[in-house]
């Protein structure tokens, strides 16, 4: 029997092993386990095949499918402590729904921890993926405050800068840097069996803003999302009474 070929494979990597904010896939965030938002923008997004969710979790396997995701396998122990990480998760993933018999064109990875991520956000990367013909996209938003005014202590506290020829400058005439926000990566599967990375360049850039970039791993990370939720809730109801 010949592969179920299917274009778009959707992997929310999400592990019952955290440790900085413990359970954090499936606690309350504004009315949802965490991870429900990611799969009801993933599912509402219109542009994957399969979504799937691989933990090792019962509990996190049980609220994955009870909001639209399939669970086609619980992955073993080994890959959801340290140092395996998202590319090994992703591409057994990948592995395993092979031997299932379905192969894939492009994999989108969506953390689980980046609730304010938006379905259009990932219609949006993808739409860039397809149009620039890219191998491997990362959505990412600009720094808080420039790492080019970053300095460095040595081991007497003494402070140098990280780069000395950026340091006089003022702000608003430093290059725009980025960080990964965590929300989407969306890689060509042939090209991430090789590489075995979701970094590798040529990596293109998909920008979304700080409103929506939350990377949930600590205590204040939740806190500081929760705020924000509220914050755009309140601001779109607004809006909504004055239309």
């Amino acid at each position: 029997m010949g592969l179920n070929n299917k274009r778009v494979l959707g992997v929310i990597p999400a592990k019952g092993k955290s440790t900085r904010l413990p359970r954090k896939n499936v606690i309350d965030f504004c009315g949802k386990p965490m991870i429900a938002w990611t799969i009801e923008a993933a599912l509402h997004s219109g542009v994957i095949d399969d979504l799937i969710v691989s933990t090792e979790d019962d509990e996190i396997a049980e609220v994955a499918k009870a909001f639209g995701a399939s669970v086609p396998f619980i992955r073993d122990d080994r890959l959801s402590v340290d140092p395996a990480g998202v590319e090994i998760v992703t591409l057994d993933a990948i592995a395993k729904l092979e031997e299932l018999g379905s192969s894939y064109e492009k994999v989108v990875i969506l953390l689980p921890t980046s609730p304010l991520r938006l379905a259009g956000d990932i219609v949006s990367a993808m739409q860039l993926f397809d149009e620039k013909r890219a191998k491997s996209l990362m959505s990412v938003c600009q720094y808080d405050h420039s790492p080019y005014s970053a300095y460095q202590a040595d081991g007497e506290s003494l402070l140098t800068p990280v780069f000395p020829d950026m340091n006089r400058k003022k702000s608003q005439e430093l290059p725009p840097a980025y960080r990964c926000n965590g929300a989407i990566h969306i890689l060509d599967v042939a090209f991430f069996k090789e590489t075995k990375s979701y970094t590798c360049e040529p990596l293109l850039k998909y920008e979304m803003p700080r409103s929506r970039s939350a990377d949930i791993d600590t205590e204040d990370d939740y806190y500081l999302a929760e705020h924000i939720f509220h914050r755009v809730l309140r601001q779109s109801e607004l809006e909504n009474k004055n239309d």
